[in-house]
């Protein structure tokens, strides 16, 4: 189990994780992210998709028969269009990945009936149902979801130039028990009360589009 959840965590594994900043371009280049302030919002983000998203993985995790439920109620928790873009893109793109990596069978048919059926495939309900799928354990599920967040938001950081790299892994090793929180507390809390925590998160994300120039797609 372990080596599986290091290939799930690996950048090698194709997801598209990396074309993605959750926010943090558009934040950066509005200049409403500067110096010390980027770690806060680090932390800010990370509490932001994980409080939407985390809800669904779990229950994804405990009972994959929800899926096409829970794939709807990710949609609908998703308010910017960018967040909506990136979730679905990343979704199937793990979808896909899992199906011709692995060939669960489970994970083969999602693959096939979301291409009859047009399915979402946003990315908290797919991430839920891989992870069963391959039988790695719930926690293990929420804290890898978990990792991956906060993985790209400071790889994103990286590439912007906000911090150099020893930075970067500074900052992850500072705020991991803060990370561990977070994907704890959440997790627990039915899909059902699914929350934004930080609304000024999806504004700043909602203007990416209109960014003069762009090295994420979201």
């Amino acid at each position: 189990m372990d080596w599986l959840t290091w290939q799930l965590a690996d950048s090698a594994f194709p997801t598209g994780g990396f074309a993605h900043s959750g926010g943090l371009e558009a934040a950066w280049q509005l200049g409403l992210v500067v110096g010390d302030s980027l770690e806060r919002f680090v932390l800010q983000a990370l509490d932001h998709g994980c409080s939407a998203a985390l809800p669904i993985v779990a229950a994804a995790h405990a009972d994959p028969g929800r899926f096409d439920e829970l794939d709807e109620l990710a949609g609908a928790a998703l308010s910017n269009h960018v967040a909506h873009r990136a979730s679905r893109a990343q979704g199937a793109a793990l979808i896909a990945t899992a199906a011709a990596a692995f060939g669960a069978p489970g994970i083969v048919d999602l693959r096939a009936r979301a291409r009859r059926e047009t399915l979402p495939l946003h990315l908290a309900p797919c991430f839920g149902f891989v992870t069963r799928a391959l039988e790695v354990p719930s926690a293990g599920a929420v804290r890898l979801f978990s990792f991956l967040a906060l993985r790209t938001l400071l790889s994103s950081a990286v590439r912007l130039g906000a911090i150099g790299p020893l930075e970067a892994q500074a900052i992850q090793h500072r705020i991991s028990p803060r990370a561990e929180e977070i994907a704890g507390r959440h997790a627990r809390r039915p899909p059902e009360e699914l929350a934004q925590t930080h609304p000024l998160l999806e504004l700043f994300q909602a203007q990416h589009d209109r960014l003069y120039s762009r090295l994420f797609s979201s």
